[in-house]
């Protein structure tokens, strides 16, 4: 088990930022009044989800490698946060879809049918709870891995 503790530590810290970053967006209104802005506001999680992998690489090197650490050894550190955040995020997105912000999907499929964006199907096809379970996570190992590949980069030891 404390082979897995890095991992499971940083996937749950990871995990705990993503819920957070959606109850701030719930709070600014980016999910009803100000939905307009949702579509670039989103992206912004980026800076704290890379933020995260810097730190826990940090750690990662300081802790387990005495402050040497190679590329190699701090992707695959990235990866294996990238596993736990991937198994995590079913319950992530089941917890954002039907606790923190129960009516994004409403607001959504009316803001697009109204904005002429979407057909009201298609807009029901993909604001939908199924489809956003498949996105979500089919999109977080490729983003983690990508992550964890550039992330490694600069954290690694020089030399």
């Amino acid at each position: 088990m404390e082979r897995y503790r890095f991992a499971l530590k940083w996937g749950v810290i990871f995990t705990a930022m993503g819920l957070l970053w959606m109850l701030l967006e719930r709070l600014l209104g980016l999910h009803d009044e100000r939905i307009e802005m949702h579509a670039w506001a989103t992206n912004l999680i980026l800076f704290p989800a890379v933020l995260v992998y810097v730190l826990a690489l940090r750690e990662k090197k300081r802790i387990a490698y005495g402050g040497t650490m190679t590329y190699k050894q701090g992707f695959l550190a990235g990866v294996g946060i990238t596993a736990v955040v991937t198994l995590l995020t079913p319950l992530s997105q089941l917890i954002t879809s039907l606790v923190i912000t129960p009516d994004y999907f409403s607001n959504m499929i009316a803001y697009s049918v109204n904005h002429g964006m979407l057909t009201q199907t298609e807009a029901e096809e993909y604001f939908s709870l199924s489809n956003y379970l498949l996105q979500s996570t089919v999109f977080a190992p490729i983003a983690g891995v990508v992550t964890s590949a550039i992330v490694a980069v600069f954290v690694r030891s020089k030399g």
